[in-house]
Parts: structure tokens; C-alpha cells; sequence
């Protein structure tokens, strides 16, 4: 498989993938290259609540009540990110805010993070922890069979109930995931 396009995009764990972490993960890749990757897990919530994360950081979160943060990753976890839909034209280019695709915008700056809190767009999903990659490691590990790889759907991401995404995403792809099943092959 090329891998040399999968940023933007999503990877879909396989069930033979063992680490606990990427359980039925659905990850959007934000950058892969040479140097390495780097992506967010985006349906895996987590019990902490958006209100509480951003209490603990003196900030006012004016979303909905039932917003919980998402558990990004096993890489450091304390490490923050913000991913929403473009928040309009004053944020272009504007620091700590880069476009992963033309509907999925991800803020990394406390700046950034206060003024969404403040006035969340309609589609924002906050995150704890990211999911890093060394130099050959994602494509020795799709060599192997343990992901695949589909577009980066804006519905997909923010709209699909996360115990659901991850079969959805599979189906985009003409599969159906009661037809996978776990194995090592034959030794």
C-alpha cells in the first residue's frame, strides 16, 4: 500500500491490532511523513467532562453540558488539542490553528482553546493525548495488516456516534465488520 497519503485521513484499527489503546480505533491523521506520524483517535470518549477539564484550567466552557473530552492517544496525555470546523475568516492563519481538510480545523494554543470555549462552533470535539508514529513505523504496521485507510469524512467525524464509527468508516470501505476476525495466519 502507498502509504505516502494518508494525512489527511482516517486509519481504522484492525482486530488483530492488540494494543488496548487502538481498540476498534478510528484515528485522523493529521501528519505522516519521513520523520514519523501523528494522528488523534477521535472515538474514544473519555468520563472527563469538557466543563470539568476547562474549570481545571480557569476557563469558561459555554458548549453543551454533556461534552466530554476524547482520549487522543496514549502519547502524552495531558497534552491538549481542539478539533473543529473552521470558526470563520478571523481565524485563518491565525496562531495555533492549522486546516487539516477544508471542514476540519485543529487548534493547539490555550489563546485558541479559551476563544472556542468561549463560543464553540457547532462541530468541536476536545482531546487529551495524541497517537505519534517513529520514521517507517505506520508503514511497517500497515504492511502487516494492522490498519486501513479511508478519507477523513467531516460527518463521519463529528456527527457519528463514536460506538459506531469505527463500523461505519468500514462500511465506506465495502466492508463489513462481522466479516473480520482476529488471527496471527498460519505458522
Amino acid at each position: 500500500m502507498d502509504t505516502a497519503n494518508l494525512a489527511p485521513g482516517l486509519l481504522l484499527a484492525m482486530p488483530q491490532l492488540a494494543d488496548p489503546n487502538f481498540s476498534r480505533a478510528v484515528v485522523l491523521m493529521i501528519e505522516h511523513g519521513e520523520n514519523g506520524s501523528f494522528g488523534l483517535v477521535i472515538n474514544h470518549p473519555s468520563p472527563i467532562k469538557a466543563s470539568e477539564l476547562l474549570d481545571s484550567l480557569e476557563m469558561s466552557w459555554r458548549g453543551e453540558d454533556s461534552a466530554v473530552v476524547w482520549a487522543g492517544g496514549p502519547v502524552s496525555p495531558s497534552t491538549g488539542w481542539v478539533l473543529h470546523e473552521p470558526v470563520g475568516v478571523a481565524s485563518a492563519g491565525a496562531g495555533g490553528t492549522i486546516e487539516i481538510t477544508s471542514t476540519i480545523s485543529l487548534s493547539t494554543s490555550p489563546d485558541r482553546l479559551r476563544a472556542i470555549a468561549n463560543q464553540p462552533p457547532r462541530n468541536v470535539r476536545l482531546l487529551l493525548g495524541y497517537s505519534g508514529w517513529g520514521p517507517g513505523q505506520l508503514a511497517q504496521e500497515m504492511a502487516r495488516g494492522a490498519w486501513l485507510h479511508t478519507s477523513a469524512d467531516p460527518k463521519l467525524v463529528f456527527e457519528t456516534p463514536p460506538d459506531e464509527m469505527w463500523d461505519r468508516a468500514m462500511k465506506s470501505l465495502g466492508i463489513n465488520p462481522r466479516d473480520l476476525f482476529s488471527g496471527r495466519g498460519v505458522n
